[in-house]
C-alpha cells in the first residue's frame, strides 16, 4: 500500500499540485460563468450636493440606460440597484444649464465595464426656492333639495403652505380640495377631505385633511312665482 502510494500519488507531488491548479485556473477561465455579457439597465439620475434654497424645475428629467458588459454570473444577478448615475451640482445656479452623462458619472461594481450610457446629456432649468402661503378653495358638488342652496362654505384650515421653484410658485393662485359631494345636505354637513395643488413640481408643506362645512339656505323663490 504504501508503495503505490510513494509511487502514484507523493512521486511529484507538488508539479501534480501545481498542474491541478493550473487546470482549475483553466477552467475557471473558460467557464461559462466568466463569459463576458452585456445587458442594459435603466437607472434613476441621481443629483449630487445640490445647492441650499435651489430647485430644479424641469417638468421631466429622464432617466439614464446604462450597459455594461462583465462576466456572465455578474450580468445574471445585476440589479439596478447595483448602478448608480450621478450628477455633480455643487456650482449650479438659477437658469438653463447642460450637463454631461458620460461613464465618469456611473458607479458601479469594480469587474463592470460601462459600454454605453444614454442620454449623453442631460439639460436642466434651476430656479430659486420659495415658499409662501395661499388660500384652499373647495370643491363642493351634489344635488341639493328643491328650495336649498348653498349659503357658503367654510374651509379649515383656510390656507397652507407650499414651496418649490420660484416661478412654479408664483403662478399657484390657490390649492384646491379633492371634490366633496354635499348631496342631500339641508342644514349644514362637515367633510374631511385632502388638499393639493395642480402643479406637480409645488409641493404641500405639512399635508394635513382639511375640514370641510357647507350651510345651506332657503332659497329666494323665482321671479314672477306665487
Amino acid at each position: 500500500m504504501m508503495g503505490f502510494l510513494r509511487r502514484w500519488v507523493l512521486h511529484n507531488f507538488w508539479l501534480k499540485v501545481l498542474s491541478l491548479l493550473m487546470a482549475t485556473g483553466l477552467w475557471l477561465a473558460i467557464s461559462p460563468d466568466q463569459e463576458p455579457a452585456e445587458v442594459a439597465v435603466r437607472v434613476p439620475i441621481e443629483f449630487q450636493h445640490v445647492p441650499p434654497q435651489l430647485e430644479i424645475s424641469s417638468v421631466a428629467i429622464p432617466e439614464a440606460q446604462i450597459r455594461v458588459r462583465g462576466p456572465e454570473r455578474l450580468i445574471r444577478q445585476l440589479g439596478s440597484a447595483d448602478i448608480h448615475a450621478e450628477l455633480e451640482l455643487g456650482d449650479a445656479k438659477p437658469g438653463e444649464r447642460t450637463f454631461d452623462l458620460t461613464s465618469q458619472q456611473i458607479r458601479h461594481q469594480r469587474d463592470l465595464t460601462v459600454v454605453q450610457v444614454v442620454p449623453g446629456q442631460v439639460h436642466l432649468i434651476f430656479d430659486t426656492r420659495l415658499t409662501r402661503d395661499v388660500e384652499i378653495r373647495p370643491r363642493v358638488t351634489g344635488n341639493f333639495v328643491a328650495g336649498e342652496q348653498i349659503a357658503r362654505v367654510v374651509v379649515d384650515p383656510e390656507r397652507i403652505t407650499i414651496t418649490g421653484p420660484r416661478h412654479h410658485v408664483e403662478m399657484v393662485d390657490a390649492a384646491t380640495t379633492d371634490p366633496v359631494d354635499a348631496s342631500g345636505t339641508s342644514t349644514q354637513a362637515t367633510f374631511i377631505t385632502n388638499v393639493y395643488v395642480p402643479d406637480a413640481l409645488v409641493q404641500v408643506m405639512q399635508p394635513m385633511p382639511v375640514r370641510v362645512t357647507v350651510i345651506m339656505e332657503k332659497s329666494a323663490p323665482a321671479a314672477g312665482g306665487h
